[in-house]
């Protein structure tokens, strides 16, 4: 099941349906996650053994950090792998051994937490009885605070803790809605689940309420790997007796988060019984919230205004004077005000995306196309589809929709999208691409280094290409580039890099990296503010907008892109 088909079913299925919330959506909401939580604790863990500062593994995103410290703890041979369904309480109770330990730690994170547009909007949706049970295994109060204020009073919701477990089945009995259910606890309860022997043996009461609830209502999971023992014991037997989930089991997940074996186990077990369950990729809770409170046709203009309010990220105001409503940040996104909304489709014996992209690089031309599951996606003259794929016996050229909900992660149509772009910079600029998975580089051509738009960015480099000392390869300036859909926005993000060719040796290569890393230090921000200007400037040109016209403008499906000058800027709100 697509997000779309999720979206028509929804407003049908809503009250029927109970919603699970894991620590994936109070990240939303500016917690950290899990996974950031199990590197906090690992680097805890190793700079007390080793007796170091934290400020030595202060960039926990480093690959050579985490390396360092995954090593130093597999070593041990105390802890579980990288991954395993018990990693998150294991580094837990290792790091804070004293459950009031863990309840101040706990304490201190749930801090700097506030509820999101997500949680705004199950808010809403509780106080329109389309959600009438919520179960979750975060501490926090984010779904609490955010009810407080769409039902006017903290007195409607009703909370089930480990501290009132029996009020759970009691409420779903008597049908008193909205019910929230917190399995591990909240951050104020006297147990507090978060270790091994706690989260083995989940609450009886609470934990028969959630089984129970699971073969009255569907479920739609929300940020959760499916790591806890008892959790999953729970939905498991939800369906053993061959019966749960009769309104859906809908399981979203983000596109790079890997799930826990037993979901997809209980995924296939759901499906066997006729439950009808899916895994569905989604970016965020809040997107997926915004998405589906868009779906129902009867809420209040209130609640809609209420919501346009604080889901208001994005606006069109004055860049304000220096010390005067600052500070400000510049970010890399240039807004693309135009795209595509249609390409060509059609049927060809041709393999997967690999056996695509051979065949282009033999038949090269006025054309881009991606693999996708519905065919072959192209942009081009229909001459030049025919010219580059008849011999593989094209059938059903027609015409395929760019829907905005295939942009939210590396779709094929994104991916198309972006092949598109960067074809017609390469090809109206004195610039040379070079694709990769997610993002393609534009460098430039050193032997048109000369070239007057690109005076600019040679002042602002000083030089725009040139030999590596010591070696023979060749280096010149370049641009990252990749297409992001965001805040309802479709944007070009532009990250200034340095190219070099191919290296012979390691030590060729040593000093290329040596090279292009020392050249990027000195890049202090107003030295990159004016680099990423001058490439701004190259692809938009002198004036506030420029369209670019991807493909020659023939019988068939052109990709021109408006893109605007001013990237977008963020604050922090009034």
């Amino acid at each position: 099941m697509t997000i779309d088909e999720f979206l028509r079913i929804l407003p049908i299925r809503a009250p029927n349906v109970a919603w699970f919330l894991g620590a994936g959506a109070s990240a939303s909401a500016g917690l950290p996650t899990a996974g950031d939580l199990i590197w906090q604790f690992k680097r805890g863990l190793y700079c007390a053994a080793q007796k170091v500062s934290l400020a030595t593994c202060e960039d926990l995103g480093s690959f050579a950090v985490r390396s360092r410290l995954q090593a130093y703890l597999d070593q041990t041979k105390r802890f579980p792998a990288a991954g395993a369904p018990e990693e998150y309480s294991s580094f837990f109770e290792a790091t804070y051994p004293d459950a009031a330990d863990r309840r101040r730690y706990i304490d201190r994170m749930l801090q700097i937490g506030k509820p999101a547009f997500g949680h705004h909007v199950l808010a809403a949706l509780m106080r329109l009885d389309k959600v009438r049970l919520v179960w979750t295994t975060n501490f926090d109060r984010l779904v609490e605070d955010a009810s407080a204020v769409a039902l006017g009073t903290t007195g409607k919701l009703v909370v089930a803790t480990l501290d009132s477990n029996d009020i759970a089945l009691q409420a779903m009995n008597e049908g008193r809605w909205p019910l929230l259910g917190k399995l591990h606890g909240d951050f104020q309860s006297v147990s507090l689940k978060n270790t091994n022997a706690e989260l083995q043996h989940q609450d009886a009461q609470l934990r028969s309420a959630l089984v129970e609830s699971c073969k009255r209502f569907g479920l739609a999971v929300v940020g959760y790997s499916g790591r806890d023992n008892s959790v999953m014991s729970a939905l498991e037997e939800a369906v053993a007796d061959g019966r749960g989930f009769p309104s859906g089991l809908f399981w979203f997940c983000r596109a790079e988060t890997p799930l826990n074996d037993r979901v997809h186990k209980l995924i296939d077990r759901a499906n066997s019984i006729g439950s009808r369950a899916h895994i569905i990729e989604v970016e965020t809770f809040d997107e997926l919230m915004g998405d589906a409170i868009k779906q129902f046709p009867d809420i209040p203009p209130d609640i809609l205004s209420s919501l346009g309010q604080i889901q208001s990220r994005v606006s069109n105001v004055p860049i304000p004077r220096s010390s005067v409503g600052w500070p400000v940040i510049r970010l890399n996104a240039v807004p693309v005000e135009s795209w595509p909304q249609h390409c060509r489709k059609f049927d060809c014996r041709i393999g997967g995306a690999k056996d695509l992209r051979e065949h282009l690089i033999l038949h090269p031309g006025e054309l881009v196309a991606a693999r996708s599951s519905a065919g072959v996606l192209a942009f081009g003259s229909d001459a030049e589809i025919h010219r580059v794929f008849d011999d593989l016996g094209i059938s059903n050229l027609g015409l395929h929709s760019i829907e905005v909900s295939r942009l939210w992660r590396e779709t094929n149509e994104m991916n198309l999208l972006r092949q598109a772009l960067v074809f017609g910079l390469a090809r109206n600029l004195p610039l040379r691409a070079e694709g990769h998975r997610s993002h393609h580089l534009l460098r430039v051509v050193e032997d048109q280094a000369n070239d007057k738009r690109l005076k600019r960015l040679s002042a602002s480099t000083q030089q725009i290409s040139g030999t590596i000392p010591g070696t023979p390869v060749h280096w010149a300036e370049a641009v990252r580039v990749k297409l992001e859909y965001k805040l309802g926005r479709l944007w070009l993000l532009l990250e200034p890099s340095v190219w070099f060719g191919n290296c012979t040796s390691d030590e060729q290569h040593y000093r290329c990296n040596d090279f292009v890393r020392e050249r990027m230090a000195r890049r202090y921000n107003s030295q990159f503010n004016s680099v990423l200007d001058a490439w701004i400037e190259l692809f938009v040109g002198e004036g506030q907008e420029n369209t670019i016209a991807a493909l020659n403008e023939q019988p068939g499906i052109s990709a021109p892109f408006t893109l605007l000058k001013r990237t977008g800027f963020t604050r922090r709100a009034q």
